[in-house]
């Protein structure tokens, strides 16, 4: 069986909807799926550990590698700067895995624009009230922080229509099934399985 070359795919969402838990609970299912870790300037939330979550770099490391073109993407969120590695991406979709990249919708168009065959996923909550209780409940930012990040959910949720799937997080297992139903009918494209079975079809058409 041919080695086939992985798919790019984005995953969007507001802050509080779900995605880094829905990513990691679809991660742990496939053994095909790798997730990308974006280099960011933030600081490091309890729990965090560098190179697993992020790769954490200071503001001047982080200009240093813009200037080189190392990054696929990349986006100011709020006061910080993210960025996706160019080489890494390449190289992990080279060697048959399927990456996911989780990034803004600013960062989305990036990649886009320079790998259009990438697919892209946009996760929504149930509602504004589901989203301001999620993060309150996460006890990691203050009232205004989260006022703030409510304020520009409003203004990332409107960027949904640029996606090619929709995922409604109010279901969290219902939510993970749908994910898994996207990748699995992707990995099931013609193109694909022509690659992965080329042995097959040839001895089905001898």
């Amino acid at each position: 069986m041919a080695i086939t070359t992985g798919t790019l795919y984005i995953v969007s969402a507001p802050s509080g909807a779900g995605k880094t838990s829905l990513v990691k609970a679809l991660i742990d299912s496939q053994t095909q799926i790798r997730v990308s870790v974006s280099h960011t300037t933030r600081t490091m939330r309890p729990g965090e550990v560098d190179g697993v979550n992020y790769h954490f770099v200071k503001h001047e490391q982080f200009l240093e590698m813009l200037e080189r073109n190392a990054f696929l993407e990349h986006a100011q969120v709020f006061s910080n700067l993210y960025g996706t590695s160019q080489e890494w991406v390449e190289q992990t979709l080279a060697e048959g895995f399927d990456l996911i990249l989780e990034i803004d919708w600013q960062g989305a168009q990036q990649v886009r624009r320079l790998m259009p065959q990438a697919r892209s996923i946009f996760i929504l909550p149930p509602s504004q009230q589901a989203l301001s209780q999620r993060l309150t409940n996460r006890g990691q930012d203050s009232d205004e922080t989260i006022a703030q990040r409510m304020r520009e959910a409003v203004s990332e949720m409107s960027h949904y229509v640029e996606y090619d799937y929709l995922v409604i997080n109010d279901d969290f297992t219902q939510a993970l099934d749908d994910l898994k139903a996207i990748f699995r009918a992707n990995q099931l494209q013609q193109q694909l399985q022509q690659q992965r079975f080329s042995d097959l079809l040839s001895q089905l058409l001898a």
